[in-house]
């Protein structure tokens, strides 16, 4: 469950502010496994409404779809549920630091931008990464693949054009997001080999919406991105009038691409793919 989103309130809109990003990279991911992707049991770790659920059912065998939020699992439930595809899809509420699954049990691991939501002490090596990580060598069968969607300091800096209105808030992501580097050390300590990182330069998190330059005025749009939880009402209010200012000057749409130039260079997520070693 996340340290600082109140999901069981975004449960009800999250579907309208987010799509499953990076399909390609996670199924060219799930492929380097040693089972082929159409015989793999697959691990959800944290999978919210089950957008990516959804999208992967049709390529898999079968889902494993864990969460901590009950409101979260409710509306993942409703959504497989209209499928033909549901009866493939086990749902477990359970925390990813302790899966109710057996050892080596799944082919293959997705965790979509969900280690920075974890409560965790940075100055003692990320103790709940490691715990997290763990449990997910313990559930993968050896030459089982696991794939990390997650963003880098870089991606944080320059990925999202409307971070640069909340520093504060930026500041308080970027503690909380674990360095490529440390995240490697976690994963061979854990049994876990890396073997490749990829990033689709062009996806966003907020799809087309993110292009709003007036986005950040509608709550429904901010609350597509978990920063916006951690702003202050007094610094929301002033960034909310400064985006009314410069639509009034007719200047928020410049402001909006300034800010989001380096977008294309850097992109928002990376993919991370490792290994579980034989």
């Amino acid at each position: 469950m996340s340290s600082y989103e109140n999901y069981t309130q975004i449960s009800r809109v999250y579907d309208q502010t987010r799509w499953a990003v990076g399909l390609d990279l996670i199924t060219d991911g799930l492929s380097s496994a040693c089972t082929a992707i159409e015989d793999q049991v697959l691990l959800d770790a944290g999978c919210g409404t089950g957008i990516y659920t959804a999208a992967l059912i049709t390529r898999v065998s079968r889902i494993e779809a864990v969460d901590l939020n009950p409101a979260m699992l409710s509306v993942a439930r409703s959504k497989l549920a209209q499928g033909p595809d549901g009866g493939r899809v086990q749902f477990h509420e359970a925390s990813i630091s302790e899966l109710p699954l057996p050892d080596n049990s799944v082919d293959s691991i997705v965790i979509n931008q969900v280690l920075h939501h974890l409560g965790d002490d940075v100055k003692n090596d990320w103790p709940a990464h490691h715990r997290v990580l763990a449990e997910c060598s313990r559930v993968l069968r050896p030459g089982g693949v696991i794939v990390i969607n997650s963003c880098t300091h870089a991606q944080l800096d320059r990925g999202f054009w409307f971070y640069r209105l909340l520093p504060d808030a930026l500041a308080a992501v970027k503690h909380r997001t674990i360095p490529l580097s440390d995240l490697d050390k976690l994963l061979r300590a854990c049994g876990l080999d890396p073997v490749k990182r990829s990033v689709d330069r062009e996806a966003v998190l907020q799809d087309e919406a993110y292009f709003r330059a007036d986005g950040p005025l509608d709550e429904l749009w901010r609350q597509g991105d978990s920063i916006w939880s951690l702003v202050t009402q007094n610094v929301l209010d002033a960034v909310l009038e400064r985006i009314e200012d410069l639509r009034s000057d007719s200047e928020l749409d410049a402001f909006m691409r300034h800010a989001d130039a380096d977008r294309p260079k850097v992109g928002q997520i990376t993919f991370s793919v490792a290994h579980k070693r034989e």
